[in-house]
């Protein structure tokens, strides 16, 4: 089964990670780059960190059902989702499994993870 892994950040997590210098920037990444080894990359079949949110254009239909575009994300709320990765497990369990080891390893650069069931047609 394919699992969808979010990694989300509040507002005061997001200005910390901005706060950071490059090298920290690198370290991890680092970090992330160690994860996927220690985790199978048989199983994580990808992982992409996201630019800020400040970068984002949203496209949404407006009143009458017409395309509108806009700047920033268009979900509501204080979180943003820092990055994705697509795992292959056997059951939510072993997507559990993932997400804790990567919450203890990247504490408190993310410190959720939101898991994704994927639509396989």
């Amino acid at each position: 089964m394919k699992y969808l892994l979010l990694f989300c950040a509040n507002q005061e997590e997001l200005a910390a990670w901005q706060a950071f210098s490059e090298e920290e920037r690198i370290q991890s990444r680092a970090k992330t780059r160690q994860w996927m080894q220690e985790h199978g990359p048989s199983q994580v079949r990808w992982i992409y960190g996201l630019h800020l949110p400040h970068t984002v254009t949203s496209v949404h239909a407006d009143a009458k059902g017409k395309p509108l575009v806009t700047d920033g994300p268009f979900l509501e709320g204080t979180e943003v989702i820092g990055g994705v990765a697509e795992i292959e497990v056997a059951n939510l369990d072993e997507a559990l499994q993932f997400a804790r080891a990567w919450a203890v390893a990247h504490a408190p650069d993310h410190p959720v993870i939101e898991i994704w069931p994927i639509v396989e047609e």
